[in-house]
């Protein structure tokens, strides 16, 4: 089946085009992105639910790809400590080229079938894991070799692809297909391919969050407090929920280094 991700663009001559007319154009392509990703949400429920189930039985999720997809696991997994105070390794993201291809491209790192599983196997990962595997075009060697090996070890498979019927989404229990048309620039998934990728990923990470007891009505009451603007948004969160003033609720967050503990702590 052809790949609509390498399908040529709907738009021609665009270094004929005027500045406005480019922006207008890649605009008009990227608003397309959220109806796609919309069409998947029943693929995308099915994968949070194993995510959780994952989490639940004391398993870590994996996120595994090659450059563009391969960075925003990473930056979606790093996020997670901060944001939700969870354990750094409940949530992976692993690169084709290992952490030198973050920054750099590395040359024909995606091409390996054995590399992925090697990659993850430095992490001890066992059948009580998850791996998701990211690749816009859903044929990515070095995701579908390590999603195999991950079949063929009893461990949970997902994956985020842009193009339907894929090699990728045929070998995974849970996939996740949104297919979101050529690109603005021909070949090019770093954009609407690349932002669709992020959206479930937010999706995926939030949910699971959210489901295994890392927020608090709508509040990120277990988050890192890294920073200033941190303990500031702490401070206020403790005031909302306990109806104090700045100064006490300071106090409360100094003295138990959470808003959660701080907030039970004061409630009891």
């Amino acid at each position: 089946m052809a790949k609509t991700t390498e399908s040529s663009s709907k738009y021609n001559h665009l270094e004929q085009m005027s500045t406005l007319d480019l922006l207008t154009n890649i605009n008009h392509e990227d608003a397309t992105v959220p109806l796609a990703v919309a069409k998947a949400i029943p693929q995308i429920e099915r994968s949070v639910d194993a995510i959780v189930g994952c989490i639940q039985q004391g398993g870590r999720l994996f996120y595994i790809g090659a450059g563009t997809s391969g960075r925003l696991g990473i930056v979606d997994a790093s996020e997670c400590p901060p944001t939700f105070g969870v354990p750094h390794g409940l949530i992976n993201g692993i690169i084709a080229g290992g952490d030198t291809a973050i920054r750099k491209a590395v040359e024909f790192a995606e091409d390996s079938n054995e590399q992925g599983w090697l990659d993850l196997q430095a992490h001890a990962i066992t059948n009580i894991d998850m791996v998701i595997g990211i690749a816009a075009s859903g044929s990515t060697p070095y995701v579908i070799g390590a999603v195999k090996k991950c079949k063929e070890n009893g461990i949970v498979t997902g994956c985020i692809v842009c193009n339907a019927e894929s090699e990728l989404a045929r070998n995974v229990d849970f996939p996740i297909e949104v297919v979101v048309g050529p690109e603005f620039v021909t070949g090019s998934t770093r954009m609407k391919s690349g932002t669709a990728q992020k959206l479930v990923l937010n999706m995926l990470s939030t949910c699971s969050m959210i489901k295994t007891g890392r927020v608090r009505g709508n509040k990120m009451v277990d988050m890192q407090l890294s920073n200033n603007k941190l303990v500031d948004r702490g401070v206020k969160m403790i005031m909302d929920e306990t109806h104090t003033d700045y100064a006490t609720a300071e106090a409360l967050l100094k003295q138990y280094g959470s808003v959660r503990k701080a907030v039970d702590a004061y409630q009891k």
